[in-house]
């Protein structure tokens, strides 16, 4: 099901603990303060597709919602066990082991980002609304096509002639090609943001919004954005910002994640 090199990746463990500091705190909260403004209210049934280790389930599940987590990496089913009120499967985001209309909501907060196929990626948001009852939410991520760009630039990636040739390779087709000593990331595809909405019609979903869940200002880099999280008003202010213009179009380019919703 998961590409060997994908599955090397993530038994590194890097899940367990990136999105707790820097540019990933700032993709955990701003992607907690999305779907707390979109999901359906507590309870509802939601659908964790590609959840990993339960990073996201586990707080859901703490707000009162039921969490069906599914993911193709064993150590990752595992340790999703493990968290409250979570219940994991081993399963593919193109077949899910689920029943017709069965749940409230679906999440996808990852496997678009493998699929390097559009037909897998259309398939995976097929499934998720096969599972989710008429009228039910899809919410799905997906990495933005310019944002090894404008990593490459923040943080000197640029200068290695291997990173550049990934830069290059993602700018003509989408496809994040590694190195072959696997130092940046893992294969991907990077969405631009325009071919979002046809990827999501093509499955039988009505779009309802595209969003920017970083902005620019994850350009602030690690150590700035670990000085903003150790303040609660200045973390309070960071959010309130990103919420004025999440939804303007001519930024989403510039957000290194973009999230999407869609209703069956």
């Amino acid at each position: 099901m998961l590409p060997a090199e994908v599955g090397r990746y993530y038994r590194q463990g890097g899940e367990r603990h990136r999105l707790a500091s820097g540019v990933g705190r700032l993709e955990f909260l701003r992607t907690m303060d999305l779907l707390g403004r979109a999901l359906p209210t507590p309870p509802a049934r939601l659908l964790d597709v590609g959840g990993a280790t339960g990073v996201y389930a586990e707080p859901l599940a703490a707000a009162g919602y039921e969490v069906q987590l599914i993911d193709p990496l064993p150590e990752h089913v595992a340790e999703a066990k493990t968290r409250p009120g979570v219940t994991a499967t081993l399963g593919d985001a193109r077949a899910l082991p689920v029943a017709d209309a069965s749940v409230d909501a679906v999440l996808l907060l990852g496997p678009l980002y493998h699929l390097l196929d559009r037909a897998d990626r259309v398939a995976a948001w097929a499934e998720a609304r096969r599972a989710v009852r008429p009228g039910g939410l899809v919410a799905a991520a997906t990495i933005c096509r310019y944002a090894s760009l404008i990593d490459g630039i923040t943080r000197n990636f640029v200068l290695d002639p291997g990173y550049g040739a990934i830069v290059d390779n993602v700018l003509v087709d989408g496809v994040h090609r590694n190195t072959p000593d696997g130092e940046y990331f893992t294969s991907a595809y990077f969405h631009h943001p325009d071919e979002i909405p046809a990827e999501v019609g093509d499955a039988g979903l009505t779009l309802v919004r595209r969003v920017a869940v970083e902005g620019p200002l994850w350009i602030m880099g690690h150590g700035r954005l670990d000085e903003v999280w150790t303040s609660e008003d200045m973390t309070d202010h960071l959010l309130a910002a990103l919420r004025r213009f999440e939804d303007d179009t001519s930024l989403l380019g510039a957000s290194s994640h973009l999230l999407t919703f869609a209703r069956r």
